[in-house]
């Protein structure tokens, strides 16, 4: 048996090259192909990759501050500072700097419940309301009475006061 020389006609020799070139260049666009999908692969893990990470530091961020609101939930509220507001003080003639001056004095009467717990002060709202009410506070030898027209209980107590009457 005799294998005919196909390598000296010239149609089998431009098949073989076509061959030979056409496995070349197959091979370099399945790498450009395969490089340019593994580029973008690794860009979305990337990208992935630190979204995650984010992900998880913004979810240890939130549970320490769960965890420091807890704590802070625990302690009761205390009354930090007194608030004085003098409703209608042209009612009984009193000018700026009366008005301070009598804030001051109601504030210093009232100040033992700074630091105290804010549900204990409410509980005792009618004993606060009757301290100021029942207490005349002299300013310039005129003694002021007041009506205790609103309270707001929080970390700020504010009371609202309407003058009573002057004598």
């Amino acid at each position: 048996m005799h294998i005919p020389p196909y390598h000296k006609k010239t149609s089998w020799q431009l098949i073989f090259v076509g061959f030979f070139f056409g496995s070349i260049i197959s091979y370099m666009v399945f790498t450009y192909m395969y490089g340019t999908m593994y580029e973008e692969v690794l860009k979305e893990n990337i990208e992935l990759s630190n979204e995650v990470t984010d992900l998880e530091h913004t979810n240890q961020t939130l549970l320490k501050d769960k965890e420091d609101l807890s704590e802070q939930s625990k302690q009761p509220l205390t009354i930090s500072r007194i608030t004085v507001e003098i409703e209608d003080p042209d009612s009984m003639r009193i000018d700026l700097l009366m008005q301070d001056q009598l804030r001051a004095l109601i504030r210093d009467e009232i100040d033992h419940v700074i630091g105290e717990e804010v549900e204990l002060i409410s509980q005792s709202d009618e004993l606060l309301i009757s301290t100021i009410e029942n207490k005349a506070f002299t300013l310039d030898s005129m003694s002021y009475y007041f009506t205790v027209r609103q309270i707001a209980f929080g970390p700020n107590l504010k009371i609202v006061v309407l003058p009573d009457s002057v004598r």
